[in-house]
């Protein structure tokens, strides 16, 4: 008799200082024949559920597929909506459940998205084995170690694992549903927030507790090891750094695996912290480094308003400081402005106009209104905004920017777009007719995602965050965290574990 298994996707990281708000139509949710078609083949974890699930021959049931870029905390109704269609599903019966989730999700109606999701679904069917995908930017919870199976994350940020950690984790599920394993979860979450760029496994200590994990991984009874970095602007209790092990039939060995890794990392703590130079300080550097050897423009990552860590993609200051240090040659993007993409759209290409741009979302979180800078220049181009996304990361994926500009105010050639985009593809510039490779300078609203086709065309990249303060800062100070544990390094320096 085939297996019937429920597979569904919830992804949300969760920004709750983020004045960007998260209702149902921002994750774009498809609901059951059009969630498999959507996730179908997929470099998604769910999308590796999917062909683990047809390899045994299994029915399979699939409630949703939703993702949403990263902003405030979940509507209520919107949460509620996606949880009641996975808790139908599995209400209806099944022998397994695969569920590609996030691990940061704070909804308006439930601070521990995750956790309170599998919380219910163990309510009604208490047996049923459970696997469990996560981001690395998970926050690990009790409730999440306690309701789970199986729990693995992705070892990989940027992330370019997520179909090996689906891949991971249903292996696991399998060998438990044919009783061939019996799997328990252990973990140690540390009193640690990690800044978002410090979690970086190419480099430092988040790279040598990964390799940490690889390694216990070949221990014998070792089924997965799993380093989360957290998500340190999810201010609930339980934000920060946890590791997640998964053990054959050995809780004694699972927390022991976790509890080295977590020490080693302890040990480490100070190289997850992240300290931010003055903004002109980081532009006298990207200056230099234009002068030196190598080719191609120097990338000047304004992280302070990054839109996968739930950013506006609409603060100026970075442009505004490399206009005021004589920078030149500029090309920036995007910035989203609606208002002021309509007015350029109705003045036309080759139009010179003056008007305000970007500035214009008050922070009010964390107490912050920016002034909008009024430039002068021509609409050099307009276009849709519609672009396929050539890899590595999304690679077939499009881009929707909304209809979108390019503004040319003579020192900088400014990307403005209806929508907020990551800048993960050249052709949020070669779409216009620009050439990025030519380029002096490239500011990019981006920590991570487009290092991997960006670097590769550069001279090198200067990380740069607002002094005034943005969504997405580095600087734990910009932000009134009042929810989380305490006391929680760095936060509170005065700590031992």
């Amino acid at each position: 008799m085939k297996p019937k298994i429920v597979i569904a996707r919830m992804n949300h990281e969760t920004n709750t200082f983020s004045p960007i708000p998260t209702p149902l139509e921002a994750f774009s949710p498809q609901w059951d024949e059009a969630a498999y078609q959507d996730q179908k083949g997929a470099r998604t974890a769910m999308g590796a559920f999917l062909d683990i699930a047809e390899q045994l021959g299994a029915e399979i049931v699939t409630p949703l597929a939703a993702w949403a870029n990263p902003s405030a905390a979940v509507a209520a109704d919107a949460y509620t909506v996606m949880c009641d269609g996975i808790v139908r599903a599995i209400e209806q019966g099944c022998d397994a459940i695969m569920l590609d989730l996030h691990g940061a999700m704070v909804a308006e109606n439930a601070d521990d998205g995750e956790g309170a999701l599998l919380e219910r679904i163990r309510k009604i069917a208490p047996k049923t084995p459970m696997a469990v995908a996560l981001d690395l930017h998970g926050n690990v919870t009790q409730k999440m170690v306690d309701h789970a199976d199986v729990i693995v994350s992705f070892k990989t940020y940027p992330h370019i694992d997520m179909v090996e950690t689906g891949e991971h984790a249903g292996r696991l599920l399998v060998d438990l549903l044919n009783e061939k394993s019996r799997p328990v979860v252990g973990w140690r979450q540390l009193p640690l927030l990690s800044a978002t760029l410090t979690s970086n496994t190419s480099a430092s200590a988040m790279q040598r507790a990964v390799e940490a994990a690889k390694e216990a991984e070949k221990r014998d009874g070792v089924l997965a090891v799993s380093v989360l970095a957290g998500f340190p602007l999810s201010d609930f209790r339980d934000a920060g750094m946890s590791v997640v092990v998964v053990a054959e039939n050995d809780r004694v060995l699972a927390d022991a695996v976790a509890e080295e890794i977590a020490r080693q990392m302890w040990t480490e703590r100070d190289d997850f912290v992240y300290d931010s130079l003055p903004l002109m300080q980081s532009l006298a550097q990207a200056k230099e480094r234009s002068q030196g050897a190598g080719s191609g423009p120097v990338l000047l990552l304004d992280h302070s308003d990054n839109v996968m860590s739930g950013g506006t993609c609409n603060t100026m200051d970075v442009l505004e400081a490399a206009l005021a240090a004589g920078l030149e040659g500029i090309a920036v993007g995007p910035i989203s402005d609606p208002e002021a993409v309509a007015h350029m759209m109705e003045a036309g290409v080759g139009a010179t106009i003056t008007l305000a741009v970007g500035n214009k979302v008050p922070l009010l979180q964390q107490g912050i209104t920016k002034v909008p800078p009024v430039l002068t220049g021509k609409v050099a181009a307009i276009t849709d905004g519609k672009l396929t996304v050539t890899g590595p990361i999304y690679t077939g994926s499009t881009i929707q920017m909304g209809r979108s500009v390019l503004f040319d105010i003579g020192a900088a050639k400014i990307v403005v777009t209806e929508e907020r985009v990551e800048p993960y593809d050249l052709g949020v510039f070669t779409s216009f007719g620009l050439d990025p490779v030519a380029q002096s300078f490239l500011i990019l609203k981006s920590r991570m995602y487009c290092r991997p086709v960006f670097v590769p065309i550069s001279r090198g990249l200067v990380e740069c965050d607002s002094d005034s303060g943005g969504p997405t800062s580095a600087n734990f100070k910009l932000f009134p965290i009042k929810k989380v544990r305490r006391p929680v390094y760095p936060l509170d320096t005065d700590i031992t574990w």
